[in-house]
């Protein structure tokens, strides 16, 4: 299968819906979440046949960063596309959507190679709920952004514009934490499975992702904590998302990108 054509329709297709997404929030064309939806999911139906050849011309069962990218954000965007059913979750597309193409994009010019390991029921839990946690975290940041952006338009009196198109704040924060809560708890048994299933966590080629992930949940955690305890909301709230995400993210990538980038090993 020639993986380039199937990429760039995908990447066309999620930019498209991004962009109607964008129209939909800036006023300039009325909303229409089945159109989103839909190219969101066509695109993902040229996503997911390329993610399948790649994982499979990897040597290895772990994939590398490229590889792992792209799988991750098909998640991301499954979680997404599902989650925007039951929740106004869609305008987190406007980022998440274009990302995902690239990414795609990317993994079919610059294929990374993956490594062997040995993959049993335990690590494949561990696997699943690791892509689910990132995948639900990164529209919480997503969704943060634009909390982000609400509230600095409201506090200026900035009315017009994105904040006419977005739900009302209390709506958007309390969004926000369900899916940080949503988010927590899967880290969580990911972080779980990780300890039992894995020989050892704390191993060298683990290390990195085990601190950072942990640093991660200690984030997420401190932030629900704070707000039931004490209120916290507006940007604290998103400031420690962000942050939390961002952790999350070196966690999930650092040491891809510097062995395979950086330092051009596999």
């Amino acid at each position: 299968m020639q993986a380039l054509p199937f990429a760039t329709l995908a990447f066309v297709l999620y930019v498209a819906a991004a962009i109607w997404q964008g129209m939909t929030l800036l006023r300039r064309v009325p909303p229409h979440p089945g159109i989103v939806r839909l190219l969101g999911a066509l695109g993902l139906l040229m996503h997911i046949p390329v993610v399948i050849e790649l994982v499979s011309q990897a040597p290895g069962l772990l994939p590398g960063l490229t590889t792992s990218a792209t799988l991750l954000m098909a998640v991301v965007v499954n979680l997404l596309l599902v989650a925007s059913l039951f929740k106004p979750v869609l305008n987190a597309a406007i980022a998440l959507f274009p990302l995902a193409g690239l990414a795609l994009v990317m993994a079919t010019w610059l294929p990374s190679q993956g490594r062997e390991t040995g993959l049993t029921p335990g690590i494949l839990l561990h696997a699943a709920s690791s892509a689910l946690a990132f995948a639900m975290l990164a529209i919480a940041a997503a969704q943060a952004v634009l909390v982000g952006l609400q509230n600095q338009a409201l506090r200026h009196h900035h009315i017009r514009g994105i904040v006419q198109s977005l739900p009302p704040l209390t709506t958007m924060e309390r969004l926000l934490f369900e899916l940080v809560w949503a988010g927590v708890l899967l880290l969580t048994l990911s972080i779980v499975s990780g300890l039992v299933f894995l020989d050892n966590i704390f191993a060298q080629h683990l290390a990195h992702k085990t601190v950072l992930s942990l640093a991660a949940w200690l984030i997420f955690t401190t932030l629900l904590v704070g707000r039931y305890r004490f209120g916290w909301r507006g940007m604290r709230a998103v400031r420690w998302t962000l942050w939390g995400c961002a952790l999350l993210l070196l966690a999930y990538f650092g040491s891809k990108f510097v062995l395979e980038i950086l330092l051009n090993q596999n």
